[in-house]
This record gives C-alpha cells, structure tokens and sequence, in this order.
C-alpha cells in the first residue's frame, strides 16, 4: 500500500485525524487518528494581528500566556480517553505524554491500533490491516503544544481565546507552513488549569474529539513505553 505525503499529513492532522477518511490511492480506510476540527470554529472573531491570528487584547494574552505556561511545565501524565470520529463512532483508549513531544495511544479492543511519537516521528501501527505508518512529529498539531520550550504566541497562530463557563478555550493553527490541521483546547480552570478536551480539524475539514478522563500526573513513565514496537507490521511506502 502506497500513502502520498499529503493524505499522510491529513491523516495526522490533529490533531491526528479524519479517522474515517478513505485513502484515495488504493480505496482502504486509514487507520483512526486522534488529531482533528474544522466546523465549530468561533465565526465572531474576524480581526487578525500581523501573523494571520487573532489580535490578542491583554485578556486574552494572559489567557494565551496562562495555557502555554501549563503546557511547558507539564509533567508526565497517564489517562483515559474517548475518541469521536468524524462519522460519530466512538473509541476508547489510555493515553499517555512524557515531554518533550513524546505520547502514546492505546487503543482499546477490539481495536488494536497503538499511535506512539518518540519525540521525533509519529508511528500509526495497526497490526489487524498490518499497517506500520510514519510521519515527522513536526507535521502535526502536537509539535507547538509539547516541545521542550512552548510558546504559543511565538509558534502558532491564535484562531480564538475566551473563557466560557470555567473553561478556557484556545483555537490555535501551526504557523509553520509543513504542518497541517488545526487544534481547539478546552482546559478546566478548577481547582487547577487542566486539559478536559481538544477537537481538532484535518485539511479536509474532519472533525475528531477527544476527550479525557482520570489523568494522573507526576508518575516517572518509562520513556520505552514511546518507541514505536517492532511487531511485524509491514512499513508503509511513502
């Protein structure tokens, strides 16, 4: 099976995404992916700053300010997660996230698809279409949110920013051109800033939420859990 660079990056694009998605070249279903939004972003906002975002007020720079500080001390973390797919089906999983730009998802049964990034690359394996697919970690949304020194102002450009309900919520776009997709964050703020959801949007407009529960954080996890498992699968051409 061939996969273009293109549907590759789409496929991953948040956020990792289209989990229903048909790869055009040879008709299959690409594997889920929990990256991607495109349809609920907020239409109020239409004044842009100098880098193509939202010019931000002093509110909402704090608010920027506030959710890259969380991101940049963010310590190792283990969870749960339910995924809903562009089509409504749902998945479930664990997640894990070891900085710098390393996370882990474990797909529940009867899914046995794991997507792992070791901080370099990010590997979609699923061994029931015997798949084994790559893509570089700096291709896809996770690249601004999980690097060693987060800036969000500086990297990424602000599509949206407001509290609503005890919520922060922060829409926000790679300004890196090689990256595709777009990501929307909804962080708690009690009794502490906490990531609850993200829903992220592909190239092709596919929405994907993902949402989580049960987080643990300070536990040291074991950085092998990140590699990517030489289980047999078959390396996709690309």
């Amino acid at each position: 099976m061939k996969v273009c660079r293109t549907a590759l990056v789409a496929l991953v694009a948040l956020a990792s995404a289209g989990a229903s998605a048909v790869w055009a070249q040879d008709g299959k279903k690409a594997p889920n992916s929990p990256v991607g939004i495109g349809t609920n972003w907020s239409n109020t906002v239409t004044k842009e700053g100098p880098g193509g975002g939202l010019e931000l007020d002093k509110k909402q720079m704090e608010l920027v300010q506030k959710v890259t500080v969380y991101f940049r001390d963010l310590p190792d973390i283990k969870g749960n997660f339910v995924q809903t797919n562009a089509d409504g089906k749902t998945q479930r999983g664990k997640i894990y996230f070891k900085r710098p730009g390393r996370f882990r998802f474990d797909y529940a049964r009867p899914s046995r698809q794991v997507i792992v990034s070791d901080g370099t690359q990010m590997a979609i394996q699923d061994p029931d279409v015997n798949s084994d697919d790559r893509v570089e970690l700096d291709q896809t949304p996770f690249r601004v949110l999980l690097r060693q020194d987060v800036d969000l102002v500086r990297d990424a450009r602000i599509l949206e920013v407001q509290e609503v309900d005890g919520m922060i919520v922060l829409a926000l776009q790679d300004k890196s051109p090689d990256t595709v997709g777009r990501i929307k964050l909804y962080l708690s703020q009690k009794p502490t800033l906490e990531l609850k959801q993200w829903i992220t949007t592909d190239a092709q407009g596919l929405d994907t939420r993902l949402d989580l529960s049960d987080i643990t954080k300070g536990e040291e996890l074991d950085a092998a859990l990140f590699k990517p498992q030489s289980i047999g699968l078959k390396r996709l051409q690309q």
